[in-house]
């Protein structure tokens, strides 16, 4: 096999437990964030071109694709800080280190009690009709 295949493959490869999930869902969670921010920017962009071009590009944040893509993003904020105050506490308290696996599940429910609840709200006008 090729190296860079090997190499690939070997860096997907899972290898940890709670820790690596972690990491894993907060780079993923950061990237997504971030393509939202540049698309955010140049949509404010097309708003300096006039508010025609603007508008005639809004049919694009109703179509059900985005709507499901807003929850993608609602969930990467969401899990995004909630893990970086996990790792905060994490930094300040390195007494922490040794209950880090009920802290990532700890986070987890709270993404979800709040996640939940939002994604159902976000995704009924898709599902009314």
């Amino acid at each position: 096999m090729v190296p860079i295949v090997q190499g690939l493959l070997g860096a997907l490869t899972y290898r940890g437990s709670e820790g690596q999930w972690a990491w894993l869902l907060h780079r993923l969670s950061g990237i997504g964030v971030l393509l939202f921010l540049a698309l955010h920017i140049l949509d404010i962009f097309l708003l300096g071109l006039g508010p025609g071009v603007f508008d005639e590009l809004l049919f694009i944040y109703k179509a059900p694709p985005f709507r499901v893509m807003e929850v993608f993003l609602i969930f990467g904020v969401l899990y995004h800080a909630i893990n970086g105050i996990r790792i905060m506490i994490i930094d300040f308290w390195p007494q922490s280190t040794l209950v880090q696996r009920t802290l990532f599940r700890v986070e987890l429910v709270i993404v979800a009690i709040i996640f939940i609840p939002a994604a159902i709200a976000m995704l009924a006008p898709i599902f009314r009709g």
